[in-house]
């Protein structure tokens, strides 16, 4: 058997700190980041996606940021298409991939067995089923798949209608479950062997932090963003637009609500996947959890880097 790589994956929840403690463990352990987030991977949208800068990227490299425009169709099986190559890439020049995001679809699909490509897609059965959930609902759309798959719809949530849809396009063309078809076929095994390391805060110093990222983005480009985005064609209906905060601020845009609503509506939908993302993050293993002490303890801090690197050495 292939000996596999070891890795250090950096999770947690929104606007617990990871970025910035991330730049810090990269530099020490001579790293370069690729990024785990599902909606940094969209070029134009900076503001709303809470990207690093530039500047920030010019001294510790980051990957996977900004690989495709907000019209395309950008898969999870594409994302760890590009995940292996620029990690074989990172590590031919003697640094060390750094794993750091809180897309917990993508974690799974990148260090657990995965299903092969090739299941098969039908536009006008995916068409279909997003204009049910569109005219009924996504909570109808979610109770079709619950009750074709009921394995299937509780890894899922129900606004989660992208998924939700392809799953059900799967059955609908296949007449076959999901889960079962994923628990059949011969699957792949990951090149990587992963510790997590998970960073938490207190709920209230999350929700606080949350707060304010999302005052400070609308009061420093965001809804110019947007603005952007639509005037170039970018609409709500390409799934990069159906984020938090993009769909809020197209309904702005649209007249349908007001400024102050949307800010609410963004803040209250981060909280919202927030606690998805604690509950996600939970069920990962390996994963050794750090409090929002490393972030001003040189001794914690230390330790974490040391252990990091006995993973990635495998020393520890």
């Amino acid at each position: 058997m292939e000996k596999k790589q070891r890795v250090v994956a950096i999770v947690g929840a929104t606007a617990t700190g990871k970025t910035a403690l991330s730049l810090e463990i990269a530099e020490e352990l001579h790293a370069e980041i690729i990024s785990v987030d599902s909606r940094q991977v969209y070029r134009y949208m900076n503001v709303g996606t809470d990207k690093v800068s530039l500047e920030t990227r010019l001294k510790i490299i980051h990957h996977l940021i900004d690989v495709a425009d907000p019209d395309e169709n950008f898969t999870v099986a594409r994302y760890v298409e590009l995940c292996k190559d620029c990690a074989a890439r990172i590590s031919s020049r003697g640094r060390v991939p750094l794993f750091v995001g809180g897309t917990a679809f993508y974690y799974q699909s990148l260090f657990n067995p995965v299903i092969t490509d090739g299941l098969p897609h039908d536009a006008s059965v995916r068409s279909h089923l997003e204009t049910l959930a569109k005219e009924e609902g996504n909570q109808a759309l979610y109770l079709k798949l619950h009750e074709a798959d009921p394995l299937t719809a509780k890894r899922l949530h129900y606004n989660d209608v992208r998924r939700v849809s392809r799953m059900l396009e799967i059955f609908e063309i296949t007449g076959t479950p999901p889960s079962k078809i994923f628990a059949e076929n011969d699957k792949i095994t990951s090149p990587w062997d992963v510790l997590y390391i998970g960073i938490d805060r207190p709920r209230p110093e999350i929700y606080k932090n949350i707060s304010e990222r999302v005052n400070w983005q609308f009061n420093n480009g965001y809804p110019e963003e947007v603005e952007w985005l639509l005037k170039n064609g970018y609409d709500e209906k390409f799934p990069s637009m159906q984020g938090f905060g993009y769909r809020e601020l197209v309904e702005y845009m649209k007249g349908n609500i007001s400024f102050e609503e949307a800010l609410e509506g963004d803040i209250k939908s981060t909280k919202a996947f927030c606690r998805r993302q604690m509950t996600w993050f939970t069920k990962f293993s390996p994963i050794i959890w750090y409090d929002s002490e490393v972030f001003h303890s040189k001794k914690k801090k230390s330790g974490l880097i040391d252990f990091c690197t006995k993973h990635i050495e495998g020393t520890g």
